[in-house]
């Protein structure tokens, strides 16, 4: 519900490129959790399906960094139901990037490649990027979910879960084998720099009202190889005013 990995990735990458030189689940192998049972477990342990489906928005707020250049900023996120989303970080060294995606057009504007529209296999992939409802892994997104190995995630014991997405792609979560949480997520997404991937940690669950979320998230994308530090700070519910997802006027204006 609250960061889309892939997407804010994606949205990274492009400055920092710049500056650089219908089926059902699949049977788990003999001894592995079924998978769906996996997803089902990391849903009642953030809170439930009752109390996901319970809101419509949200807005959160946090903390980028990528170490290995120095760059240090802010990050808000918007999200409502369906599907509708906004990105926005200004980062110190870059200055103002955000992404959106209005229920039909995916859309970025950063200093590098200025105000530009999503379309084909990318803006497939942000549509369902932006569902709001994602925890849930609902079936008819992702329609062949199977657990594939036991493995160790980030220091810890983790099954590792694969899911084929209506849109063609393979994404991999990675739930923890003690508290069923999800430690993890790892896919691969078109961008107008090419097919890039991301393996994506999950830390420090921390409850904002009646769910759980990640409050830091460790996303490592190549390529280029780079590592995006997020640090959730805040996160408030059914308060997004329905304008906030309004492509800017510089989109507006390519949307023909």
């Amino acid at each position: 519900m609250f960061l889309r990995v892939a997407t804010i990735a994606a949205l990274l990458v492009a400055p920092l490129y710049a500056q650089a030189p219908a089926k059902t689940n699949a049977p788990a192998p003999a001894g592995l959790p079924d998978a769906r049972m996996l997803i089902n477990k990391h849903v009642k342990a953030i809170g439930g399906r009752p109390a996901i489906l319970a809101h419509t928005s949200m807005h959160g707020t946090g903390t980028v960094s990528v170490p290995a250049s120095g760059m240090n900023g802010q990050i808000e996120v918007f999200g409502a139901a369906p599907n509708l989303q906004v990105i926005r970080i200004t980062m110190g060294g870059i200055g103002e990037i955000a992404e959106g995606f209005d229920g039909k057009h995916g859309w970025s504007v950063n200093p590098v490649t200025g105000p530009t529209l999503k379309v084909g296999r990318e803006l497939d992939q942000v549509k369902l990027d932006a569902d709001f409802y994602s925890d849930l892994r609902d079936p008819k997104t992702y329609p062949e979910v199977k657990t594939v190995e036991k493995v160790t995630f980030d220091g810890r014991p983790c099954y590792r879960v694969s899911l084929k997405r209506i849109d063609g792609s393979l994404d991999f979560d990675y739930y923890d084998v003690a508290t069923g949480l999800r430690a993890g997520v790892e896919g691969t997404r078109d961008t107008q720099l090419g097919v890039i991937t991301q393996t994506s940690v999950e830390r420090g669950y921390k409850k904002f009202g009646k769910l759980m979320q990640p409050t830091e998230l460790v996303t490592t994308t190549k390529p280029p190889s780079v590592e995006q530090r997020i640090t959730l700070e805040t996160v408030e519910y059914d308060t997004v005013e329905p304008s906030t997802f309004e492509p800017p006027a510089a989109i507006k204006a390519l949307i023909k």
